[in-house]
């Protein structure tokens, strides 16, 4: 099985990885997202560090059960050969109906055959009010005429 595009990545490849991925997020379906990553991958998020489609399964699971409505954006910061870094922004609210966006930074490894092998994300919380929501699209994929990070000046 292959993932394309696939690395060595370029400028236009490397922004549809990244596109593909956010879509695939937004789509908040832990099985699809797993699809994308060796059944070995690695990952850090946060403080937690994990192997394997099963764990990431797990964790996804878990991750949108408390992190309801979420809407992401996904941006190209650089790439190289077959590394990605990324920066993104995500908004969803709690269980309690409080809001947040959370920021963060990604750097993404991949196999020969496009599936991401390693994965590691810092990120951070903000909270925020209804009204300073930025991401109000229906969920799933962000439409194409929507403002990207930097439009948004995030």
């Amino acid at each position: 099985m292959s993932r394309p595009p696939l690395p060595p990545f370029d400028e236009s490849s490397a922004t549809a990885k990244v596109r593909m991925a956010e879509d695939a997020w937004n789509s908040r379906s832990p099985e699809q997202v797993a699809l994308a990553y060796t059944p070995d991958s690695r990952w850090r998020n946060r403080a937690e560090i994990f192997q394997g489609r099963e764990k990431i399964v797990t964790f996804l699971t878990r991750k949108w059960a408390r992190e309801l409505d979420y809407r992401l954006i996904k941006e190209l910061w650089a790439f190289h050969g077959n590394r990605i870094a990324v920066r993104f922004a995500y908004e969803y609210r709690d269980d309690s109906g409080s809001w947040f966006r959370a920021y963060g930074n990604e750097n993404w490894e991949f196999a020969p055959d496009g599936l991401m092998r390693h994965r590691v994300a810092s990120i951070n919380d903000l909270p925020i009010t209804e009204e300073q929501r930025l991401f109000r699209w229906p969920l799933g994929t962000r439409p194409e005429d929507h403002p990207d990070l930097s439009a948004l000046g995030l």
